[in-house]
């Protein structure tokens, strides 16, 4: 069957809302708070608090202050969706669970993108912690990719393993002797040629 791109239009429409979610996530946190503000969601779990992150997902390489920083981090990010959307192109549109997967880390990237190329930097706010243990700030991008990974994991862990033989199909044994003859008259007695004894 052949796929139309009618069939991949739902995978559009989910990396989309992955980016207006992001954008307008991002856009009230910059609008209501101000750099480094932290609002207490969930005592001891959860705050709100305002970031610009200028390295990769999760402040990775943030305070690493390479030259033309940003400028890389968009240039990895185009090559990284360049591959992505060719992968999924040659996925079957019924692959529903790998194409979801993609559509999210696809919304994502494109969220953190729109980032570095308006501002030169990421807006992170979600900041989850257990005590005194801080995971990197991060942002509805960041857990659409997340997710996603996730996703592709579960796929492939669903998927055969490489070179296992599948398996032939099940054929019926052949029925029993006696139902196989079933119908048949009485079995023929073989007439011995040696004469009967007198």
């Amino acid at each position: 069957m052949k796929t139309t791109s009618s069939d991949r239009a739902i995978y559009v429409v989910i990396a989309a809302l992955v980016v207006a979610l992001d954008q307008f996530t991002k856009m009230l946190v910059d609008r209501f708070m101000s750099l480094h503000e932290s609002r207490l969601l969930v005592d001891g779990l959860l705050r709100l608090t305002y970031v610009q992150n200028r390295g990769a997902a999760f402040g990775i390489l943030s305070e690493a202050d390479l030259p033309y920083q940003s400028l890389l981090f968009a240039v990895v990010s185009l090559a990284a969706l360049g591959a992505i959307a060719a992968y999924a192109w040659r996925l079957p549109a019924r692959s529903r669970l790998p194409q979801t997967a993609l559509a999210l880390i696809m919304g994502g990237a494109l969220g953190n993108l729109f980032d570095r190329g308006r501002l030169g930097y990421v807006i992170d706010f979600v900041d989850a912690y257990w005590g005194v243990h801080h995971w990197p700030a991060f942002n509805v991008a960041d857990s659409a990719i997340s997710i996603g990974e996730v996703l592709l994991v579960i796929d492939i862990l669903r998927q055969p393993h490489v070179g296992e033989a599948p398996q032939p199909p099940r054929v019926d044994a052949a029925p029993p002797a006696r139902e196989r003859d079933a119908g048949a008259g009485p079995p023929e007695v073989a007439t011995s040629s040696v004469g009967r004894s007198e």
